[in-house]
């Protein structure tokens, strides 16, 4: 059974920054893909960004493009999301993913973590 363990998330001010770490073990696919999905108050799931295991091509939900960078430790199999000039509308649970695409059918997921923009 595939274990996801997030860390990161917390409080911060508008124009802060955080970061949110997703560790990977209890797997053996050769090929994933792993990233986050928001869920906000009120609002449905929405992709965030995702990374692929094997060029590490990246793809980003069009609310976060140029503010938030997802990166990856293969050794560790560790995936990161940086957050950059974060925004109220940020605000949400944070659930880390993996699968064999950017999609969150059939993902294996985090326990989530919870990031709140607010002054």
């Amino acid at each position: 059974q595939v274990q996801l363990v997030e860390s990161g998330g917390g409080l911060v001010q508008p124009g802060g920054s955080l970061r949110l770490s997703c560790a990977a073990s209890q797997f053996s696919y050769d090929y994933y893909v792993m990233g986050w999905f928001r869920q906000a108050p009120d609002a449905g799931r929405e992709r965030i960004a995702c990374i692929s295991s094997g060029d590490d091509s990246t793809r980003y939900g069009d609310s976060v493009k140029g503010r938030f960078t997802i990166s990856r430790d293969s050794t560790k199999h560790t995936v990161y999301l940086q957050m950059n000039n974060l925004k109220p509308e940020d605000t949400g649970l944070y659930y880390c993913f993996m699968n064999v695409y950017c999609q969150p059918y059939g993902a294996y997921w985090g326990q989530g973590s919870q990031v709140t923009v607010s002054s």
